[in-house]
């Protein structure tokens, strides 16, 4: 019979797989629609590529790392999904782009989405370290 207390350290890799199969796929939907996103977001096509590119190989990454190493690369996942949620704020903010307000919301929702898994494996990173 399995306990609580040994189903903790399980929610790190989980969270990893969940992040790396949302990450990824949602990478191959981003670059496949770049030409379909410039309008209604008002992301320029290349921007949408490139983004969906390294979405695609930062899931494959998160994957690798759930499978192999969870603990041992829990902390800089942390830390460049909170970057990336920081990044992503600035940059509805920022003006670089001309975003429509569906871009801005698309990309708030974004930093997010990215926030709450950096939270949820910085959870599941102290679980481990218990």
């Amino acid at each position: 019979m399995t306990s609580i207390a040994d189903a903790r350290p399980a929610l790190l890799p989980m969270v990893l797989r969940v992040d790396g199969w949302s990450t990824g796929l949602f990478g191959i939907a981003m670059a496949a629609a770049a030409p379909l996103l410039r309008d209604p977001l008002g992301l320029p096509v290349p921007v949408s590529l490139l983004f969906g590119v390294v979405m695609l190989t930062g899931g494959i990454a998160l994957l690798a790392i759930a499978r192999r190493e969870p603990r041992r690369f829990a902390a800089p996942v942390i830390g460049v999904n909170a970057l990336s949620a920081v990044g992503m704020t600035a940059l509805a903010y920022s003006g670089v782009f001309a975003l429509t307000p569906s871009g801005t919301a698309f990309l708030l929702t974004g930093a997010a989405l990215v926030a709450t898994f950096a939270a949820l494996e910085y959870v599941g990173l102290r679980r481990v370290d218990r």
